[in-house]
């Protein structure tokens, strides 16, 4: 009956740190877009921005934090504020009642749009930071587990192959191997 034994292989699994492969650039774009998709959102439902909005800025933050590759890391660390600000312009822009007084002017319909969702800003951003900051960890831990896992699984070197005995010329010009 004990011959099925079940044998467990240690597998290699991308740890939430290790996930993110999209370019800083589709993440840009993406978050973007999801940016405008929850102030129209929020828009249809309630004709202005409302803490719903935050917290849709929050989490599009996180996402992009943990969906980029680490090589575009810097994109989506200065992403938070651009994003917030471009948001916030487009909608000083289309639709001013929603983030300040009708009558102000397109600055000032930012700055109030700023003011209005500064909590949002800083919870995004420094979520950004720190996730991007703990991946950044996370990944030059790995780098020297990595290499002595590979060390410890590479087969052991061939041994140098042995030299071949010198053939030395007889008299008559044949070859005569030396041993010795």
């Amino acid at each position: 009956m004990g011959g099925n034994r079940h044998k467990f292989v240690a597998v290699s699994q991308r740890t939430l740190w290790e996930e993110g492969r999209t370019p800083g650039r589709l993440v840009a774009a993406q978050a973007s877009g999801l940016a405008l998709l929850a102030v129209l959102a929020t828009l249809l439902l309630s004709g202005d921005l409302t803490p719903v909005f935050d917290l849709a800025f929050v989490v599009i933050c996180v996402a992009a934090a943990l969906a980029v590759r680490p090589r575009d890391f810097f994109v989506v660390g200065v992403l938070p504020p651009l994003l917030m600000l471009g948001t916030l312009l487009v909608l000083a822009v289309l639709v001013r009642g929603a983030i300040a007084e009708p009558g102000d002017g397109l600055i000032q319909a930012v700055v109030s749009g700023l003011a209005h969702h500064a909590n949002a800003l800083v919870v995004g951003y420094a979520l950004t930071l720190l996730l991007l900051a703990l991946r950044q960890v996370a990944a030059q831990q790995k780098l020297p587990a990595q290499a002595a896992r590979q060390r410890r699984q590479a087969p052991e070197p061939l041994a140098p192959p042995s030299r071949p005995a010198r053939a030395q010329r007889t008299e008559e010009g044949r070859p005569h191997k030396v041993t010795g």
